[in-house]
């Protein structure tokens, strides 16, 4: 039987071939396929409006350097079976099915206590029984239960394929040249030590880069301030749509996006499967239809919630340097009761205060090993010269007030 093979025509890594039945028969399953329909950087367009790529193409990118890399190890004498390298190829195609519309939004509202990594393993399993057992390698390997643990940090370590893709991704469609990456020379760098991912150190330069244009890019795009305003604002408005429904007001929504909002879902809920179901119906396109319509809802606070969100009249932020005054916010409290006749409770959808945080290297996680020619190995944070590389491992936090201006 001639192996199936399709060919994609990628802007960031050029053509990729995806073959095996197995592979292109995930890459069609509508938990797959969904993600076409979810952007990879959430609000992120707001500010950078080329960011419009979505989860499915960062998946197939990270299948793509998968591939690669595994061709690499192979080249440096490891053995792993064909089974084996496909099942990798399974677990970065599959790691992101677990994520909600807009990014992490959905994780702190209409979902609470369960992770996207949660979802991504239920939604895995749901898979598995499916296709009874085709799956059962790549979830040992998401899970590092696979005897060959190096496949795991493939998958989800300091240094994945996961953040190869997204660094060299985003900063493609957002035009920030700062967060390019020479994942070709770090992969080709790759070996593997006593189990564990190890780089050559003709590869620290490209690991450093790594590093700094991971700060930067989140500080520029990730957790930018504008950004972090957007997903405040949207966070706010399924927190009223919420509040309305708890109360027996009638919604426009799809039905997944109804089953969300009228039932307070949390990580216990996902027993049932019906519960499954409906989240792996709800997509980007189900928040903005319900923000075009909830626009023009009686409900003051959520219309003109949605009307700023839909037109871009986003919160203003300020950074903080201490905690804001109490008269600050009791100032920002008597302009929105007085503009719009808000009463005290409901003024608090249209302020508040977000603390933000990063660390971009934090060895205590997980180590990026830095491999010598005599056989050495050494974490890069003492591996490195660079003066910063120190400042890199430590934990930045900001403080945003975020307000609507009137």
């Amino acid at each position: 039987m001639a192996t199936k093979k399709k060919i994609i025509n990628d802007p960031v890594f050029g053509f990729i071939n995806i073959s095996g039945h197995g592979v292109l028969d995930m890459v069609q399953h509508p938990y797959v396929q969904r993600l076409t329909r979810i952007r990879q950087l959430g609000l992120s367009s707001f500010v950078y409006p080329g960011a419009v790529h979505t989860r499915f193409l960062h998946s197939i990118g990270a299948m793509h350097l998968m591939v690669e890399a595994i061709a690499q190890l192979r080249m440096q004498g490891l053995e792993i079976s064909r089974e084996d390298g496909e099942a990798a190829q399974l677990a970065i195609l599959l790691h992101d099915i677990g994520h909600g519309p807009f990014s992490h939004v959905l994780e702190h509202t209409l979902v609470r206590g369960i992770g996207h990594e949660e979802l991504s393993l239920l939604m895995m399993e749901r898979i598995n029984a499916e296709t009874h057992g085709q799956l059962d390698r790549a979830i040992s390997i998401f899970k590092n239960t696979h005897p060959q643990r190096f496949l795991h940090q493939l998958v989800s370590s300091q240094l994945d394929m996961d953040r190869l893709d997204y660094l060299c991704r985003d900063s493609f469609f957002c035009g920030v040249n700062e967060g390019t990456v020479a994942s070709a020379r770090i992969i080709k760098m790759l070996n593997v030590v006593d189990d564990r991912l190890v780089i050559e150190a003709k590869g620290i330069y490209s690991i450093e880069k790594f590093l700094v244009a991971r700060r930067l890019m989140y500080w520029q795009v990730y957790l930018h301030k504008t950004s972090v305003a957007a997903e405040q604002m949207l966070i706010k408005i399924l927190q009223r749509a919420q509040e309305l429904a708890g109360r027996g007001e009638g919604l426009f929504a799809s039905p997944a996006l109804r089953f969300f909002l009228y039932k307070r879902v949390n990580k216990e809920d996902f027993s049932d499967p019906h519960t499954l179901d409906m989240y792996a119906a709800l997509d980007d396109s189900d928040i903005w239809t319900a923000i075009k319509v909830w626009a023009e809802h009686e409900d003051k606070v959520l219309s003109l919630l949605c009307r700023a969100f839909a037109n871009r009249r986003l919160f203003k932020v300020k950074v903080l340097t201490d905690v804001v005054p109490e008269s600050e916010s009791v100032r920002l409290k008597e302009q929105y009761k007085g503009a719009w006749g808000l009463s005290d409770e409901e003024t608090d959808y249209f302020w508040g205060v977000q603390t933000v945080s990063t660390d971009t290297y934090n060895a205590t996680d997980d180590r990026i090993n830095i491999l010598y020619n005599d056989g050495t190995i050494k974490d890069i944070a003492e591996a490195s010269d660079m003066l910063n590389i120190q400042v890199l491992t430590k934990k930045v936090e900001k403080h945003f007030l975020y307000y609507t201006q009137l």
